[in-house]
């Protein structure tokens, strides 16, 4: 029989705890895995007008026309499991777990292939003992037609898949699964900002002599993150309790009252050494981020500090937008001020009107509810700056009083706060204040939290402010490293304005149009590309710049008094007058 394709639903599962099983009592388990197939699984498959593709020894792999029978099957499988063996130890019965997707499978006599399988057999392998795991797929066509739960596990990064499966636990009330049953001991609330335990890195080198290595590079990182003050990191000596033991994540947030944990490993080869980390949803299990590093062992110390400097600054984004994600989720009754913090920040880093002006009400709603809240108020100096450099405020000098108070209250509410420091210091250098003292500032922020990405954006804008092109550029491309996977239009937009600066126009279009494809209602870069085209001697793509400005904003021209040099502010403006065509 040739190969041929079609959709179908698929249904894996195999015995957990299957070796553990063997290795007691081999013959008793083959036998009474054999009886449990023979008895109940191939006669619930058939009458569910599913077919049994084949038994892969600790388990099976059945196909249906239909995802309704498939999860029908699935289902009457695990409630039959329930009452088979009541004679056997608790700790000795066997136990499917299933996995059902939805997927088109290349299909031969005796087999199938595809991604739908292998989705199938990724889903059975996070499933608990006596549990069922679907895709999103299936989900979305059997939910109003069976009477189960799904219960939403997030997105998975699984095995030899190149994208994340979206998971669903199918919740029975009369399939008792090792999820469902009481834990030992009560989980411990999750605190009220959010939290992380950093696991030992396995040490997969062979070497017992390099445990040291991986030990001391979870220390580093848990120091790095300890800086941040808006997280709540668990101490070393409990993180290392979980040491040469395999374990569950969702167990361990449970067991530490986290949020999020972050595990890894360490892998040397000669003087080569390569770190791999991922960041988990301890709550659903979801992979928010992984990544891996490679160095020399040369300088270890060194190798280890770059690692933790580099593993927080990528951690701290990739949180702040996973608790973004679960805010917006939340019913507007409900919010804390925490919350209307969050929801503000996207509004923020959008660059558009309407959004600033939006984020400036939250804001006002959060430091209302709670008038010490140095991160509100630090965010709204920021906004209030942002509206300014835009030309977005018609009462400019009502502004710039606000923005400046607001950044004072920030300072003396939470002055030790690296974001609060960083956002304050921004605020005061784009309102005019003592240049001099905005950078201190902002260094003070770095020094506190050096992995602190927004923190080196604005320290990299003051820099600009000051005369310092190159040392600005430094500071948004340290920036750009810290979070390589968010490109900030606000940092390709600095970058650009800097070789602007210093006459570098080619390497300034580059990146000022990065900015500009990044976030096209912003106006920097608009404002910058035209006199850098002026400059260029490109006057009609300096004047379609400016048409597009003067969509944006009434004010094409905002003479920008933050540029302490001189002789700076006249290369962009002499630029501006070019590409306007007039006085400016």
């Amino acid at each position: 029989m040739a190969s041929t394709r079609r959709l179908a639903a698929i249904l894996a599962a195999d015995v957990a705890g299957y070796s553990r099983l063997m290795g007691a009592d081999e013959e008793g388990t083959h036998e009474r895995l054999q009886a449990h197939l023979r008895e109940l699984v191939e006669p619930k498959i058939k009458d569910h007008r599913g077919r049994t593709v084949k038994n892969t020894g600790d388990g099976f792999l059945a196909e249906f026309a239909s995802v309704v029978d498939a999860v029908r099957c699935a289902v009457d499988v695990q409630r039959g499991m329930i009452d088979r063996e009541p004679e056997v130890p608790d700790e000795q019965r066997i136990r499917f777990r299933i996995g059902v997707n939805l997927g088109d499978v290349i299909v031969e006599e005796q087999d199938i292939f595809g991604d739908g399988v292998n989705v199938a057999a990724r889903l059975e392998a996070l499933a608990e003992p006596g549990g069922i795991c679907v895709s999103r797929m299936v989900r979305d066509n059997v939910r109003d037609k069976l009477d189960c739960i799904f219960e939403d596990m997030g997105e998975q990064q699984v095995k030899n898949i190149a994208r994340p499966v979206r998971v669903y636990w199918v919740r029975d009330p009369a399939i008792p699964t090792e999820k469902a049953a009481p834990a030992a001991a009560q989980p411990l609330p999750l605190p009220d900002k959010p939290s992380i335990a950093v696991l030992p890195f396995q040490n997969m080198s062979g070497d017992p002599d390099q445990e040291y290595f991986a030990d001391g590079m979870v220390e580093e990182i848990i120091t790095a993150l300890s800086r941040i003050r808006w997280l709540f990191v668990i101490a070393r000596n409990s993180s290392f309790t979980y040491k040469g033991h395999s374990v569950d994540v969702k167990q361990v947030g449970r067991e530490l009252g986290v949020r999020y944990v972050l595990e890894g490993s360490v892998r040397k080869a000669g003087q080569r050494v390569r770190i791999t980390g991922q960041l988990i949803d301890a709550v659903t299990g979801a992979h928010l981020w992984a990544d891996r590093f490679d160095g020399s062992l040369e300088d270890v110390f060194e190798l280890q500090d770059k690692v933790a400097v580099t593993v927080a600054g990528i951690v701290e984004p990739t949180l702040q937008a996973a608790e973004i994600r679960r805010s917006m989720g939340r019913p507007t009754n409900d919010l804390t001020a925490y919350d209307l913090y969050l929801r503000a920040i996207p509004r923020v880093r959008a660059h558009g009107k309407d959004g600033m002006i939006e984020a400036l009400g939250l804001l006002g709603e959060a430091f209302e509810r709670d008038p010490q809240y140095g991160l509100a108020l630090s965010l709204a100096a920021v906004c209030r700056a942002d509206l300014h450099v835009a030309g977005w405020i018609s009462d400019v000098e009502s502004n710039r009083r606000n923005g400046v108070e607001l950044a004072r209250r920030a300072l003396g509410s939470a002055g030790d706060d690296p974001a609060v420091l960083s956002c304050a210091a921004y605020a005061l250098g784009c309102f005019d204040e003592d240049i001099t003292t905005a950078i201190a500032l902002v260094d003070q922020s770095l020094e506190l939290n050096p992995s602190f990405a927004t923190g080196w954006i604005h320290s990299g804008w003051l820099r600009l402010w000051a005369g310092q092109a190159d040392t600005a550029i430094e500071h948004f491309m340290t920036s750009t490293r810290l979070n390589p996977r968010a490109p900030s239009p606000a940092a390709s937009l600095g970058i650009g304005i800097g070789h602007f600066l210093a006459r570098r126009f080619a390497e300034a279009e580059v990146a000022l149009l990065r900015s500009q494809q990044l976030f096209p209602g912003w106006v920097g870069p608009y404002r910058w590309l035209a006199s850098c085209y002026a400059h260029m001697g490109r006057l009609d793509e300096a004047r379609a710049m400016v048409a597009g400005l003067r969509g944006a904003t009434s004010d094409v021209g905002l003479t920008p008094k933050r540029y302490r040099n001189l002789e700076h502010r006249e290369l962009y403006l002499s630029g501006l007058r070019l590409a306007a065509g007039e006085a400016i």
